[in-house]
């Protein structure tokens, strides 16, 4: 991906679902270690072992509902969702209450509260957006991704195939963790959970064109400048 076109970026600040998790603790790594992230509001299930001035926690245990923590999630700039489970861990309506549900319920309400914010949704490689896929997840995923698109918000859905996680955390795949070797250096096929972090920073920072990211297209926008 080319150098982005923009002016020094301001400061951004975001809300974060999903940070204890493989994909969300590397964007949370991520954010915390980039300048121009000011402050990260972690709604989160459970306490987090991370501490920083720029951190707000928000314990949150239903994400049906967001009526009793509206007023934290006011004013920023940008949603990086990472919230999530495989499709291998729970059956069909509970992963769909998880994996679209829970989604577009948070995007109704940060609509309404920032109109215009950046949201950026880790999708996943091989997610079919005309919902016709055999796979049951990649229909789910779709559906979150077209649905995403009819809000008054600046959507991204990242998919990336094989998520690498930091050190600490387990990754969500065996077979990820026994290819790693031979595809971390592939941009098709994997990808840093922090540089899925940096690309996520990048999208709300410099708002490049492009609304779909695949593996590649994540790593190449990790890397990309203003």
């Amino acid at each position: 991906m080319a150098p982005i076109a923009s002016a020094v970026p301001k400061p951004i600040s975001v809300v974060l679902t999903g940070a204890t998790g493989h994909a969300g603790s590397g964007v949370l790594r991520a954010c915390l270690g980039h300048p121009s992230v000011e402050r990260i509001t972690a709604l989160t299930r459970r306490p987090l072992d991370v501490r920083d001035d720029r951190l707000v926690e928000v314990v949150h245990g239903d994400f049906a509902d967001y009526s009793k923590v509206e007023g934290r999630l006011a004013g920023h700039d940008a949603c990086f969702w990472c919230l999530g489970v495989s499709s291998t861990r729970v059956r069909g309506e509970e992963y769909r209450r998880i994996t679209y549900d829970y989604t577009i319920t948070a995007a109704k309400v940060l609509e309404r509260l920032s109109p215009g914010m950046t949201f950026c949704y880790v999708s996943g490689a091989g997610t079919d957006e005309t919902q016709r896929s055999r796979m049951m997840w990649a229909r789910v995923k779709g559906k979150v991704e077209a649905d995403l698109a009819l809000f008054d918000l600046q959507a991204y859905s990242f998919r990336p195939a094989f998520i690498h996680p930091i050190k600490g955390h387990r990754s969500s795949t065996l077979l990820g963790s026994l290819l790693y070797p031979l595809i971390k250096s592939s941009k098709r096929y994997c990808v840093e959970a922090e540089e899925l972090g940096l690309a996520m920073i990048n999208a709300a920072l410099y708002a490049p064109p492009r609304r779909t990211l695949e593996n590649a297209d994540i790593r190449d926008l990790a890397r990309a400048r203003g």
